[in-house]
Formats: structure tokens, sequence, C-alpha cells
């Protein structure tokens, strides 16, 4: 396996960064096209049923997948830290910690979700109709997220350890089974919308077992580190974990962000075109997740290089691999907004045929919803450099806007002053918005320090 080490405070910052970002962007989508393979299956061998009913269960995931990326977020930032400063074994033990701390809340929360399945569907926002479908979903689901938590955290380890090419193929092998094992489940098998969640469970755990394997047995420096139990112990990992979520509390928020996105879509969407437009809905969330992941990719790859020369005090290199962030995610948020414009039609029907309802409000619909990709990838890298730095109120503040304060008065507003098409444009106004306030901030700042 790989295991040679990056030089974080040296090497060009371009060099860098490129050696982080490439793999990393890939292994990004490559854990989104576990969920669109999902899709694409779903749509063809169930239909926007199926869709629509997989859409409602994302946001749930996406609660889990949100408390994974905090702390993965929150203790490579540490780990960098310490490891800028030679106190390996600091960060070892914090790695240690996170991996504790989500499995044990992952195993009991999702126990509860599958005990009370029906409840939790009908929670969502489930029509009867879809009910049976998204109970089957969750059920046979949600009890390998511990092993996707092990890879959200696991992956940024890996990446840090120096080793960013495993961290690609443990999401790539994952990817790979999940399209097999939906194809053999879905048609020759014909189990519907449950082999298409047993399909994503077997693949999500491969993968979980295959990150943790690498920091159990081939790791550099990262790999866990046996902790104590005593009371003092107890309370030092408390201390360590509080400050851990701190840092990642706005990679929380971006995912929550999406939950709440797709649950007030869905709710909205179900309101004013009933359970078509929530499978038309679908379509444009099982497209979301990828262009989040590119926002992801750019944070991700950016924050070894700033977490640690900012630990170092080396501010001109920090200066450097954030504004190379940026220009990234405009050219890249561009480049798939663009796409998304130009070939609605095509990108509708890879799940589903042309000739349905469904299908009709997702190719009229996904233009506007994809003239706010540009902005959306844009506030993830900017959110993402402030956690690096540990910057944690400033960061927060910007995924609370993209949030709560912007998308659901959006949700609430825009189907009122543009009809359907406002639906679909409650999204890019809330991204927007909330670059707009990115861009005042930073030009206060700028004013400020001019000033004085």
């Amino acid at each position: 396996m790989e295991r040679n080490a990056i030089d974080l405070g040296t090497v060009d910052v371009p060099k860098l960064f490129r050696r982080m970002f490439l793999p990393t962007l890939f292994g990004m989508l490559s854990i989104s096209a576990v969920t669109a393979v999902d899709g694409i299956f779903i749509g063809h061998g169930v239909g926007s049923d199926g869709i629509a009913a997989v859409n409602l269960c994302v946001p749930v995931m996406m609660v889990f997948t949100g408390l994974g990326l905090m702390m993965g977020v929150g203790c490579s930032v540490v780990a960098a830290v310490h490891l800028s400063r030679s106190q390996a074994r600091a960060a070892r033990i914090n790695v240690t910690q996170a991996l504790a701390f989500v499995s044990a809340v992952t195993v009991a929360a999702t126990t509860l979700i599958v005990v009370f399945a029906r409840q939790t569907a009908l929670a969502m926002g489930s029509s009867e109709r879809l009910l049976p479908l998204v109970v089957d979903y969750l059920q046979w689901f949600m009890p390998s997220m511990v092993f996707q938590m092990w890879v959200s955290i696991s992956l940024f380890i890996i990446r840090l350890d120096g080793a960013p090419r495993v961290a690609m193929w443990c999401s790539v092998v994952s990817a790979a089974l999940n399209v097999v094992l939906d194809y053999i489940f879905i048609f020759p098998l014909g189990w519907g919308v449950r082999g298409a969640a047993f399909a994503t469970s077997l693949s999500v755990a491969t993968g979980g077992v295959m990150a943790l394997g690498y920091l159990l047995f081939f790791a550099r420096t990262l790999r866990p580190e046996r902790v104590k139990l005593s009371a003092k112990s107890m309370r030092l990992t408390a201390r360590n974990l509080g400050y851990q979520c701190r840092i990642g509390s706005s990679t929380l928020l971006g995912e929550l962000t999406l939950a709440m996105l797709m649950y007030v879509g869905n709710v909205t969407f179900m309101r004013y075109l009933g359970d078509d437009g929530v499978g038309a809905f679908g379509v444009a969330c099982y497209y979301t997740p990828f262009v989040f992941m590119v926002g992801n990719a750019i944070a991700q790859s950016a924050q070894p290089i700033l977490s640690y020369n900012y630990g170092v005090g080396n501010f001109e290199r920090v200066w450097q691999a954030g504004r190379l962030a940026v220009r990234t995610a405009v050219v890249c948020g561009g480049v798939v907004m663009l796409v998304f414009m130009a070939v609605p039609d095509g990108l509708v029907g890879l799940f589903l045929g042309s000739g349905g309802e469904a299908a009709r409000i997702a190719i009229d619909g996904l233009p506007y919803f994809s003239a706010g990709f540009i902005f959306f990838v844009v506030n993830l890298a900017v959110i993402g450099y402030n956690q690096s730095l540990e910057r944690m109120a400033v960061s927060t503040s910007f995924a609370l806007l993209r949030g709560a304060l912007f998308l659901v008065p959006s949700f609430m507003v825009m189907p009122l002053v543009a009809g359907t098409a406002g639906i679909w444009m409650a999204m890019p106004v809330s991204e927007f918005l909330t670059t707009l306030a990115i861009v005042a901030y930073y030009g206060a700042r700028r004013m400020r320090r001019r000033s004085a």
C-alpha cells in the first residue's frame, strides 16, 4: 500500500493540492456513485415511485453522514496540528476517540430507526402509497451506517497519513461493488427497492472494512491507539470530542443543509405536485451529492495543507492554499452548472424513461435547480477554509446561512413568486444569498485592515 510521507510544510502548494485533489475528487465522486447507481437501477427497475421512496430516506442518511464528516474534519484538523508539533501519540488518540464515539452513537440510533421504521417513514413525509417501499429501504440499509461512519472518518485520516490513493480506492471498490450487486439484486433476483438497499449495505460495509483495515494494519503514523478508561481519561476524551465537534460543526451543518433541502423539497413537491413531483425532485437529489462532493473534495484536499501550515505559523502558504481552493471551486462549480443546464433530458433519462410525468417535471426543472451549483461549491470551499484554520464561529455562521436561515424561507417564498419553477429555484437563491454574505464579510474585513 502507498504510505509515503507528504511534506505539507515545504512542497510547492499547487503541487501538493493537485496530489491531494485528483484522488480525493475521484474518491468522493465514487461515494456519490454508490447512491446514484441505486437511483438508476431503481428508476428503470421499479419506476419513479422507487426513486421517490429512496429520496424520502436520504435526509435521515445524510444526518448520519454529517455526523461522520463532522468528526472526520474535527479529528483530522486536530491531528494535523498535533503532527505539526511532533505530537504523534496525541494525534492517534484523537483519531481513536472519534472512531469509537461515532460507532457507539450510530449503532444506538440506527437500531431505533430500524425498530420504528414505519414511524420514521411517516415523519419524513411518506404517502401511504410509498410507505412500504420507504420502510423496506430503511430496514435494509440503516444497519450498514456504522460502516459508512468508518469511511467518513477514515478517509480524512488516511489522506493525512500520506496515502490519498488508498482513500480513493476504498471509495472506488465500494462503488464498483455496488454497481454489480444492484444489477443482480434488482433485475435477475427482482428484489426491487429492498435489493438496492441490501446492495448498498454490502458495498458500504466493504469500504468501511477496507478503510479501518488500513488504519489498523498499514497506517504509517495515524493508527488507532489504546486509550485509558479511568475517570480522568474519560473527562479528557469528552473534552477532545467536544473540541472536534466544534471544529467540524459547520461540516455537519453542511450535510444538514442538504438533508433540509431534500426534506423541505420533498414536502413542498408533495404538496404542489404529488408523488410524481417527489420522484422528479428525487432525480435532482441523486445528482446533488455529486456537486456536494466536488466542493467537499476541494475543502478536504486543502485542509491538510491549511491546518499543518497554520499550526507551524506559515501564513503565506495558508493564504496561497486558500486562494487556490476558491479558484478551483469557481472553475469546477461553473463547469458542473453549465453541463447540467445543457443536457437536462439526458441526465434525467439515466434515471427515468422520457414518457412519464415525473421525467417531464424533472427535465423542466433541472436547469433552474442547477443554476445554484457554482455558488454551492464556492460556499463549501470557503466554509472548509475557515474550518481548517479553527475559525469555528465564521464557518458555522456561513453554514447556518445556507441552511435554515436562507433555505427554508426560499422554499416558502419562491413557489409563491414563480410557481413550480420557484420550487426548483429555492436552492439556487439560498446559495446565491450565502455567497453574497461571504463576499460582504471578506470585503468588510479587508476594509477594516486597510483602515487599521
